[in-house]
């Protein structure tokens, strides 16, 4: 069976590398984006099964880039993670309409913890 594919779109370099190595070590093909310009290119060429997606970034915000993924036919379905710093109530209030799956504040979730999550919505069926 192949790998299940996931995207990391993080502009600290640091965190997504700690994701990076969390993910293989579990055995999933991981490949990571730090703007949300590079993100978007990733997200259209590598055709991820999930992705990791933080909001606050350089070039274009996390939800700018779901707002334009969702657009496309193979958008529309992409399981999104939010993995960002910004609390619930205070993340932009389109994200409520760019269908995610989960929403991670990173202070407080471990990566194990991350990974754990990961697993949860991959083996879920797809809402859409």
């Amino acid at each position: 069976m192949a790998k299940q594919k996931i995207a990391i779109i993080e502009d600290d370099i640091a965190i997504a590398e700690m994701y990076l190595f969390k993910l293989r070590q579990s055995g999933y093909d991981v490949k990571t984006a730090h703007n949300g310009s590079e993100g978007l290119e990733l997200l259209t060429d590598f055709r991820p099964d999930l992705v990791l997606l933080d909001l606050m970034m350089p070039v274009m915000t996390g939800d700018e880039l779901l707002e334009q993924v969702r657009t496309t036919t193979w958008g529309s379905q992409l399981r999104v993670i939010i993995l960002t710093n910004i609390s619930k109530d205070e993340a932009p209030s389109k994200l409520r309409f760019l269908h995610v799956d989960r929403y991670i504040v990173k202070a407080h979730y471990t990566p194990a913890q991350v990974v754990k999550i990961v697993e949860e919505v991959l083996s879920q069926p797809s809402a859409k």
